[in-house]
């Protein structure tokens, strides 16, 4: 018998399905999550399952019900609530930065926050501007928070449930593009710890470091060029806070070699960050000048015929892995 392949959204709904059923202080809200079971279709079911009062639907308030959230983690439940649209984060960005993030550092770790806020990023469907940006980085930035970021099925499931068990606030991002994407995922309970990378192919020549859809991107490229003989190393950090800089460096020392592909901005973004890594603590490791492919830094165009222009591309990322062998 095979591996059970189920896509991405179906792996993130079994993950809260199991949590809820586990622990009744489990409980989920956001826009739409309940009768409709999501505009992704991650909480289909639930409400049928668990009832109104653990799986709530919410006005259009952000800041209503992240700070309900954050108030229900204080007092000892695991609200697992959803942003729509990470696009909408600065709605609640007083919720989310002034008290999710610090309220257990500001009260003597007296308080947990065991919050979860899924979210939704990423470009390629013609969204526009204000519902397709990949803003990951201004949660890593700001100290307290933990960023969570799957690309695959697996990763996703056993992601989500290990962020649902943790007592500080997570940022759990899913990339729109991934969640029709199928997977092998274990129909029991597991865990994929926070703060522990994942190695998605193994190469001895480049280390790309990918996010998210462009570790799919990444690992399409690694395989046309090793035809050519090039062997590329393909990192997935999956959390993006913490980070697993051992598996990182460990890539760097062996490869010589590093391109970042991230969907993020280009300024004080992911990739600049693991740049910046790189050249402070990899430095003498590296052969040539770290690559970097992300958008440009502009907003996310509309046009079906611009959008991809504007993202990543497995050309850029090739065009990336040349430069740095040729360097």
């Amino acid at each position: 018998m095979g591996e059970r392949m189920i896509t991405f959204a179906e792996a993130l709904n079994e993950a809260l399905d199991q949590m809820m059923a586990k622990d009744e202080k489990v409980i989920v809200m956001g826009e739409d999550v309940g009768v409709y079971g999501g505009v992704f279709g991650v909480t289909k079911g639930l409400i049928e399952k668990y009832g109104p009062e653990r799986v709530r639907d919410t006005p259009i308030a952000e800041s209503g019900f992240i700070g309900a959230g954050i108030g229900a983690a204080v007092v000892g439940y695991r609200p697992v609530v959803e942003l729509m649209f990470i696009d909408f984060l600065g709605v609640a960005f007083d919720q989310i930065y002034n008290q999710a993030a610090k309220m257990r550092y500001m009260f003597g770790g007296r308080a947990k926050i065991p919050l979860v806020l899924r979210t939704v990023a990423g470009a390629g469907f013609s969204a526009a501007a204000q519902h397709s940006q990949s803003l990951h980085s201004i949660f890593v930035h700001v100290p307290g928070l933990k960023v969570v970021m799957p690309s695959t099925p697996y990763d996703a499931k056993g992601l989500l449930i290990s962020s649902i068990k943790d007592d500080d606030p997570v940022i759990f991002i899913e990339h729109k593009g991934l969640y029709g994407i199928k997977g092998p995922v274990p129909k029991d309970e597991y865990e994929v710890p926070l703060g522990v990378a994942d190695v998605k192919r193994k190469g001895k020549d480049v280390t790309i470091v990918a996010t998210a859809a462009m570790v799919h991107k990444s690992l399409r490229v690694a395989e046309k060029l090793a035809k050519e003989g090039i062997d590329i190393e393909v990192v997935d950090p999956r959390s993006l806070k913490p980070l697993d800089l051992d598996t990182i460096l460990g890539s760097i020392k062996k490869t010589g070699r590093l391109v970042v592909v991230d969907e993020g901005y280009p300024r004080c973004g992911f990739a600049t960050d693991i740049a910046a890594i790189a050249a402070s603590m990899a430095f003498r490791d590296l052969k040539a000048p770290v690559k970097l492919v992300t958008p440009p830094d502009t907003p996310v165009p509309f046009s079906p015929a611009l959008e991809p222009e504007w993202m990543p591309s497995e050309n850029d990322i090739e065009k990336a892995v040349r430069k740095t062998v040729e360097d």
